[in-house]
This record gives C-alpha cells, sequence and structure tokens, in this order.
C-alpha cells in the first residue's frame, strides 16, 4: 500500500521561534488521523509570518515532497502580519475559492468575527492547498466542513487515493455508471 504524504504547515511568528507549543499544527494532524484509513506520512514544519517562507514551504512539499494535500493554519486574519492567503495565491496556478466561502459560512456559526478570515485553497501541480484558521477548535470545524469534497478533488487530479475512515468522515465521490 502507497504512502501518501500530506504538508502541514503552522504559520506563526512566535510557535517559529520557539515561544509557544504548535497546537494548531497537531489539531490537524491529529483531525487527519481520525479521518484517513490510508497510510499517510506528515511532512510538518513551522514558518514564521513571512510571505516569502510560507512560498518556499509551499512549493517545497508540493514539488519535491510530493505532498498531494498541503494545509495550512494560521496567517488568514487581516492583521499586517497575516499573509498566508499571499502566499498560497502567489505559489497556485489555479485558486479554489468555494473552499474558502465554506469555512467561513461554517465558522459564522460560531463566532461573527469569522467574516474576517482570508481562508483559501488553490490548486498546484497536481496538489492542493488549504489555508484554515489558527485556532484549534476552529480548524476542526472547517476541516469537518470541507473535508468531504478533499478525496474526490485529489481524485480529479489524478493523485493518489484517500481512503477515510467512514465513521468519522464521509467523503463525497460520484457513484460510477
Amino acid at each position: 500500500m502507497e504512502t501518501i504524504n500530506i504538508g502541514i504547515i503552522t504559520v506563526s511568528d512566535r510557535a517559529s521561534a520557539g515561544v509557544y507549543e504548535d497546537l494548531s499544527g497537531q489539531a490537524i494532524i491529529a483531525t487527519l488521523n481520525e479521518y484517513l484509513i490510508s497510510n499517510w506520512n506528515e511532512v510538518y514544519k513551522i514558518v514564521p509570518d513571512e510571505q516569502d517562507d510560507i512560498e518556499k514551504t509551499i512549493m517545497d512539499m508540493v514539488d519535491n515532497q510530493d505532498c498531494c494535500l498541503v494545509v495550512t493554519t494560521g496567517g488568514t486574519g487581516p492583521a499586517k502580519r497575516d499573509v498566508t492567503p499571499e502566499a498560497t495565491e502567489a505559489v497556485c496556478d489555479r485558486m479554489m475559492p468555494g473552499f474558502g466561502e465554506l469555512m467561513r459560512a461554517e465558522s459564522l456559526k460560531f463566532v461573527p468575527t469569522a467574516i474576517l478570515s482570508r481562508q483559501t485553497a488553490g490548486l498546484r501541480g497536481c496538489s492542493l492547498i488549504i489555508n484554515l484558521p489558527g485556532k484549534p477548535k476552529s480548524i476542526r470545524e472547517c476541516l469537518d466542513a470541507i473535508f468531504p469534497a478533499v478525496p474526490y478533488c485529489i481524485d480529479l487530479m489524478e493523485g493518489p487515493f484517500l481512503e477515510c475512515n467512514e465513521q468519522i468522515i464521509k467523503p463525497f465521490r460520484p457513484k460510477k455508471k
């Protein structure tokens, strides 16, 4: 059985400097461990809120480490140093705005400030890059909302087959005729 590489990038000045533990990246890893039955390997990195560092890390994960999926956390708000969406857009061939729209709609059920979030997603080569918010609770809420579409998106890009634990998350794949 093939091992699938998935990139997890935490974007945080303080976590990258060791000021505090990266709970957000760990929340993504824990959630993916619950969702996926497929053998997968985490390609994990913590970077500061610097657009160049974020871009280089995404490109390395996709172009050199064969990650079919890269999930970022942090840097999606309105603060000056929040540049994750700009970095994502700069390295993507095409954008997938529906992911951000759904994440904001889901987050609005919990907090009115969800409209301040600039989460997005895009495609680079045969990989899907998704920007998540920085709080572990919000990460899970957003992943629960969008992940049913992720395996099929990767299928359409001829990536590896992501098999999910359907007791936890049920991916949508059209029925074959």
